[in-house]
């Protein structure tokens, strides 16, 4: 750290209240792949491009927001991130009124490209606002937040847009076309109101940000100083090995949590479950999410070290995983959302171990770690593909050798070409 550390509970609340937001945003997709596959007829598929086009943008737009943090810093960086999420929050107006569903996945990419900007500037913060050993612990926090948010979305949203849902999918298959397109047309109209309330918390979030005090801070070495104990000066961001390897952990672990997270309704639903009763399962998702969040900051790094976590999340994904595909029905989708707790601690181990020692590289790191959330565009749609052809439930295969890949970085990946000096320990302080 460039600067000291006390006083950072103020920064710490401001973050939290950003983790809340994009997490309610993200996770508000679970609720939206269903309704848009009524909405606009589209089949599994086409519903899960849902998660394509809003994780895609990560992939596009995390080294440009790495730019524009160097131009900008950290605080207008996150406004202006909280800013562009609300203009495609507004997208979501004339994608409703003509029930287009490229408009809306238009409109998913802008949001998704506000939070591309506001993961790159707040996740790198949160990391280095404290000592990097107790990182795990401070992300966790930012965990509850948005996992928080994340369990209540589905409640929110789908309580307003899949409200009586199976009844008016039964009703659907009875009407005439001028009938139909007319009922489609009101439930499409059902998530205007929702997303304007989004863009205005958003504005109002943004607006606070500008008047906060929130301080500016830098990762050691990162204005060109190599002097501190932890900072290892390299010619580019290609002589860091570990931080390559974090970056494929990180997209395959964003691909795992959002079949976890995201898909969970559409699974349940394809088992014969009820939508009325699967558009809650996210919300287990998220519960079980939250119960690790709470172990990672009771557990870190008092009990366990941040690599040590992210070894026994990736064996409990390896069994829920297994457990997924060998069971049926409710216990299956049972061991789906118990996912949500073998991938709690995977993340705030992620960033820590993979951009520790960058330096100058920091925010680049950041960045590059950012594009992994495509991750989470690319292994849904593989599922769905595979799920054509084998079943979604065998589909869930493609999860096993991700979590293998988590165990690796967490074993040994994350130690691969760092210096020795980065890896002694240092006392942790709270």
């Amino acid at each position: 750290m460039s600067q000291p550390q006390r006083n950072s509970m103020g920064p710490i609340i401001i973050i939290g209240a950003l983790f809340f937001i994009f997490g309610f945003v993200t996770w508000a997709n679970s609720t939206l792949i269903p309704y848009l596959q009524i909405a606009c007829e589209l089949t599994t598929e086409q519903a899960i491009l849902v998660t394509t086009a809003f994780y895609i943008s990560y992939a596009v737009m995390a080294f440009p927001s790495s730019w524009v943090l160097k131009k900008t810093g950290f605080k207008k960086g996150m406004m202006l991130g909280l800013l562009v999420m609300a203009a495609g929050a507004l997208l979501f107006i004339p994608a409703a009124n003509t029930r287009t569903f490229g408009l809306f996945l238009f409109a998913l990419f802008v949001i998704g490209t506000g939070l591309a900007l506001l993961q790159t500037a707040s996740n790198p913060y949160i990391t280095i606002l404290g000592p990097i050993e107790s990182a795990a612990k401070r992300i966790s926090i930012m965990g509850i937040c948005n996992k928080t948010a994340g369990a209540l979305a589905p409640l929110i949203l789908g309580a307003i847009v899949l409200k009586d849902s199976s009844a008016l999918e039964a009703s659907l298959k009875t009407m005439d076309a001028a009938q139909k397109a007319a009922t489609l047309d009101g439930l499409a109209s059902r998530v205007i109101l929702p997303y304007i309330i989004i863009a205005v918390v958003l504005v109002l979030l943004a607006v606070f940000i500008y008047f906060s005090a929130l301080p500016e801070i830098k990762a050691e070495g990162e204005d060109g100083d190599s002097s501190s104990s932890s900072v290892v000066n390299r010619k580019s961001i290609f002589d860091y090995p570990y931080l390559w390897l974090g970056f494929v952990t990180l997209f395959l672990y964003v691909g795992v949590e959002v079949m976890a997270g995201d898909i969970i309704q559409v699974y349940g639903k394809s088992i014969g479950i009820s939508l009325d009763v699967a558009k809650h399962f996210t919300t287990y998702t998220m519960v079980g999410m939250l119960t690790g969040y709470i172990t990672g900051i009771i557990a870190i790094p008092k009990y366990l070290s941040q690599n040590m976590a992210m070894k026994i999340s990736a064996v409990l994904g390896v069994l829920f995983s297994l457990g997924a595909i060998f069971t049926n029905g409710y216990t299956s989708v049972l061991f789906v959302a118990l996912l949500g707790l073998a991938n709690a601690l995977v993340w705030p181990a992620i960033w820590p171990l993979a951009i520790e020692g960058l330096g100058k590289f920091t925010k680049t790191g950041a960045a590059l770690l950012i594009v992994g959330i495509a991750g989470g565009a690319v292994l849904p749609k593989i599922w769905a593909a595979l799920g054509k052809q084998i079943g979604l439930q065998q589909a869930f295969w493609i999860m096993v050798p991700c979590y293998l890949f988590i165990f690796y970085f967490g074993t040994i990946g994350h130690r691969i070409g760092k210096d020795k000096k980065t890896l002694q320990p240092v006392p942790v302080e709270i």
